[in-house]
């Protein structure tokens, strides 16, 4: 499938700012799969549903109404039925209530027909768990960006008390842990690489130069 670029990884490993830059310079679509996952936590909790309920979630999961805006200063913005949830979206609990709702395989058929209708011929960067090895298996490259859990809880760190919230290094370390644990371990598209993806361990990269290996892995994947 030419013109998709999928970017696979655990939390923290920065594929979703790495996707929205290489969106950009691409000119492609943007899809942030987990966000899909995160906007029905939200939309559950705003209709008191009980996340182990897994056929009202299905249900929210096809009724709902989601856009994503790129806007060309790279910002993004997410809405949930006409309001925007962009903040709310990037909550701790929002993150931990999406990973226990992505193990539910009746919720994940669901939203893949929503992820698949993303791919346009204006050309697509999509950005999850397993956007390379079962939402776009036949992508036109597959990266799988990855970190060791420290780095991965250092960024998140910074970036919480960036936003004045009071956490714990130590508790926000074992949330790493336990959600690599679920993501890897469900047994619905679990996060694993791609056979054919290429790896890229960003633990002491920035995202600028993360970018840039992509960038000339695209540029010599066209120029063969």
């Amino acid at each position: 499938m030419t013109n998709i670029i999928t970017i696979d990884g655990p939390s923290g490993s920065g594929k979703g700012t790495v996707s929205r830059i290489l969106a950009k310079k691409l000119s492609y679509d943007y899809l942030d799969s987990g966000a899909l996952y995160r906007l029905l936590g939200i939309a559950a909790m705003r209709s008191s549903i009980d996340v182990s309920d897994t056929k009202s979630l299905a249900e929210i999961a096809e009724q709902m109404e989601v856009e994503f805006q790129l806007s060309t200063d790279g910002k993004f913005k997410v809405t949930l039925d006409g309001d925007d949830v962009t903040s709310e979206l990037r909550l701790e609990d929002t993150g931990a209530l999406a990973s226990q709702i992505a193990a539910y395989g009746l919720v994940r058929r669901v939203l893949l027909t929503r992820q698949r209708a993303f791919a346009t011929d204006v050309g697509l960067v999509a950005d999850g768990r397993d956007m390379g090895t079962v939402v776009f298996p036949d992508a036109e490259l597959k990266i799988y960006l990855t970190a060791s859990v420290e780095q991965r809880t250092n960024r998140r760190y910074k970036e919480l008390l960036e936003k004045g919230e009071d956490v714990s290094l130590r508790a926000l370390a074992e949330q790493v842990r336990a959600r690599d644990e679920r993501d890897m371990n469900r047994a619905e598209s679990p996060l694993v690489a791609a056979d054919d993806a290429i790896e890229l361990d960003s633990s002491h990269m920035s995202i600028d130069e993360v970018v840039e290996a992509i960038m000339a892995i695209i540029e010599f994947k066209r120029a063969t």
